[in-house]
């Protein structure tokens, strides 16, 4: 049974992977499993901007998140969250060096030349708990 918590962004803390679930038109949600970063309170993830996520949120931002494994498996309890697109540069360079940070650089500036080999760009999803 998935519960819900009012409060459990410490649960994210040290955490490789989340959940999110963002909802299609119909409501029927979409899980999908991603690298994510926080600075404080605020929880990043960077993504290929024309993803079904990124689709998604811009249609509805009320989005539920939960630790997980590579796989997608909950390892903590799931979350409602509230997420927007931010596309601007300071941003995306904050976002850039904390996944770098957390990630790290060789690793993410693969990912990085892959995307851009493949002509894709990079969005950000900000998140905040509700």
């Amino acid at each position: 049974m998935e519960t819900l918590m009012n409060n459990g962004i410490e649960q994210f803390t040290g955490k490789p992977f989340l959940n999110l679930e963002t909802f299609r038109k119909n409501g029927q949600g979409m899980k999908t499993p991603v690298w994510f970063t926080q600075d404080g309170e605020t929880i990043y993830v960077r993504t290929v901007a024309n993803s079904g996520k990124v689709k998604r949120v811009r249609n509805n931002g009320s989005i539920r998140i939960v630790p997980c494994e590579a796989n997608g498996n909950p390892t903590g309890e799931w979350v409602q969250a509230q997420a927007v697109e931010v596309t601007d540069q300071e941003t995306a360079e904050l976002v850039a060096r904390l996944l770098g940070k957390k990630y790290g650089a060789v690793q993410v500036k693969a990912f990085a030349a892959a995307t851009a080999l493949r002509g894709e760009k990079y969005t950000v999803l900000k998140i905040d708990l509700q």
